[in-house]
Formats: C-alpha cells, sequence, structure tokens
C-alpha cells in the first residue's frame, strides 16, 4: 500500500556496523575489505564485496577520511573548459583517478580570481591533491596549497615554481618540429599565431618555433597576438594578418582551435586559399583537427603518456612517496599531416 499523499519513504541508509551484522563479521574486518591494500583474504574479501552489493552498502569515504587522515579526493582545476582539449582530458584523467580508487571534484571557471577563490573552498574539502589543467593559480593560492599539505599538479601548463610538480608535453620540441616541417617544404616566410601571452605551452611553443627557424637560415617568424586559445580569437588574427609585410607563406597557430578560427578568418575575410597561398599548423590534434571541414595539419599531443605520468605521479603522492623528476616533459606524438599544407617546392 503506498503511503498516505503518494509520499515515498526514504530508505535507511546501509551501514558498515549493518554489513558486519549481516555478515557475522567485525566492524573491522568489513572495512578492510574496501581497502584494496589492507591485509584480509581473499575469500573474505569477496564475500563482503558481493553482500555490499547486494544490500546496497557503499564507504562512506568521509567516515573512512577521519581514520585514514586522506579524503582520496584530487581537486580538477580548470579554466579553459571550452577549448575541445580539455573535456577530452578530464573525461579520461577522472576515468584514469576512479581506477586507482581517486574521488574527483571538478572546479571550473573563466577568470584567474574565480579560480583562486574556489581552489579556497576545494581546499576545505581537504583533497590529498589537487592538479592545475589549462589555468594558472597566484602565489597566494599556491601558498595556501603548500600549508594545507596539499600538493599541486600542474598539468599541460607548467608553473615558474621550479619545485612545483608538472606533466607537459615538451612544447619546444613542437614547435621545433613544426618549423622543421615548413620548412622542408619550402615555406620561407613563417608566422606564428600567439595564444595566451601568460601561458606556458604559448611561450614553449613560440621559442621552439622561432629558434628553429633562426637555426635553419630563415629570419625570425612575425607574430600575431590572438592574446586567447579561442575560435574568436583565431578568426579575428585574420585581419592583422591581412596587414603584414612580407606576407607568409606558412603559419603556425599555438593550438588547433586558434587554427580553425584562423583559416576561417583568411578564407572568409582575406579571400586567401589554404594551403594554396598559406599553409597551416595547428597543435593538440583534437577530434575536430580532423574533420573533412578542417582537415587541419598539427601536433598531436602525447595524451595517453601524459595521462599514465599524471596518474602515477598522484598514485606516489598520495601515497607520500614523491621521488623522482618534479617535471615531466614527454615529446610530442608526431605531425599529423592533414589538407591545410602544401608542399612549395613543387611549385617552385
Amino acid at each position: 500500500m503506498a503511503p498516505v499523499g503518494g509520499k515515498k519513504t526514504r530508505k535507511p541508509r546501509v551501514t558498515v556496523k549493518d554489513l558486519a551484522r549481516e555478515l557475522g563479521m567485525s566492524v573491522s574486518t568489513v572495512s578492510r575489505a574496501f581497502h584494496p591494500h589492507a591485509i584480509i583474504a581473499k575469500d573474505t574479501r569477496d564475500q563482503v564485496l558481493a553482500r555490499a552489493r547486494e544490500i546496497g552498502y557503499r564507504p562512506n569515504p568521509f567516515a573512512r577520511s577521519l581514520i585514514t587522515k586522506r579524503t582520496r579526493i584530487v581537486g580538477l582545476v580548470v579554466s579553459d573548459i571550452t577549448n575541445p582539449f580539455y573535456p577530452e582530458v578530464v573525461t579520461r584523467l577522472s576515468e584514469d583517478l576512479a581506477a586507482i580508487d581517486m574521488n574527483v571534484m571538478l572546479v571550473a571557471s573563466s577568470a584567474s580570481g574565480d579560480i583562486d577563490d574556489a581552489l579556497h573552498v576545494l581546499l576545505t574539502y581537504q583533497p590529498d591533491l589537487v592538479i592545475i589543467l589549462a589555468t594558472k593559480i597566484s602565489t597566494d593560492a599556491q601558498r595556501a596549497c603548500g600549508e594545507a599539505g596539499t600538493p599541486v599538479i600542474f598539468f599541460n601548463r607548467l608553473s615558474k615554481d621550479d619545485d612545483a610538480f608538472g606533466v607537459s608535453c615538451d612544447n619546444e620540441a613542437g614547435g621545433a618540429l613544426v618549423a622543421d616541417y615548413l620548412i622542408d617544404r619550402g615555406h620561407r616566410s613563417l608566422l606564428y599565431v600567439a595564444g595566451r601571452p601568460d601561458a606556458s605551452t604559448n611561450l614553449e611553443r613560440r621559442a621552439g618555433f622561432v629558434a628553429r627557424a633562426l637555426q635553419r637560415g630563415l629570419p625570425a617568424p612575425q607574430c600575431i597576438e590572438a592574446g586567447l586559445f579561442s575560435y574568436e580569437a583565431g578568426y579575428a588574427a585574420a585581419s592583422a594578418f591581412a596587414e603584414l609585410s612580407p606576407r607568409p607563406d606558412g603559419a603556425f597557430c599555438a593550438n588547433d582551435i586558434l587554427a580553425i578560427g584562423f583559416m576561417d578568418g583568411i578564407r572568409r575575410e582575406v579571400w586567401l586559399r589554404i594551403p594554396d597561398d598559406l599553409s597551416v599548423v595547428g597543435f593538440d590534434d583534437i577530434a575536430m583537427a580532423a574533420w573533412p571541414s578542417h582537415g587541419l595539419t598539427t601536433v598531436r599531443q602525447p595524451v595517453d603518456q601524459m595521462l599514465s605520468a599524471t596518474v602515477a605521479l598522484v598514485d606516489k603522492l598520495a601515497n607520500h612517496a614523491p621521488e623522482g623528476p618534479y617535471v615531466h616533459r614527454i615529446p610530442p606524438a608526431g605531425l599529423i599531416e592533414r589538407e591545410t599544407t602544401t608542399d612549395r617546392r613543387r611549385t617552385e
């Protein structure tokens, strides 16, 4: 018979004591079954986990943290969530962290000041670690993490702090790879379309691109400061391109979404053909880069290796074993050639 008024009665929450009573075991034995590294007989663990599934018991992470002094929470802090590269990374990173029994708390914002405020709120949940993606935090916020005993890992953008942990593509090597690719195919007037001026990814890709062009005997590439890693910034950069002299024949954009906007602007506002008049290369190899409407030549990020290195570092730090290098720079996974570049030696 349904309750009067149609209201449903809330089912009482199953506790570890209920589960222990069901199994005729001690609470401590049942609790150990949910810790992957705890010493407990396999048959006993299997029996506890099976019965827990049957009656709907789940361990309370906050209660467990009172005993272990660890929350198993990893805070993910990201500001550039509209960049297609990062939703994929956040999804895969969350799955990989769950596989090592870590819980993810996501903080997203568009402004660095808001990120700092959100990070201070995040610290009230006492995360074991914080991973910073696609943004930077202030010195005060980084100090607050240190005072809370919460290690910080920077993913894909590195901190200026030499003692900070970080995992990144070797962006300078990526920039040099693009310069070699364009020069080897007969391009002699190069351009760099820059993203955020304070982003380590932008600065390193530019440095590698410019240095290699100079090493190969070309003049320093011209630069357009787009200001952001966005489609709109790339589109607007096309207007600045029209004012350049001499006009470049090969352009390297700081990331893929910037390159896609730049190409649309070049075609619609400057009325040039890609790649006949201008070759364009991006960076990241997001899914959109391979769409037939874009066909973007780009540098592929070593995402698999970056995620593996990050999760391994999380596992070490969570278990108080931070030995090893503080920063991992992983070589690019290669340059993917598509339809936005051409070999100019064939037309000389």
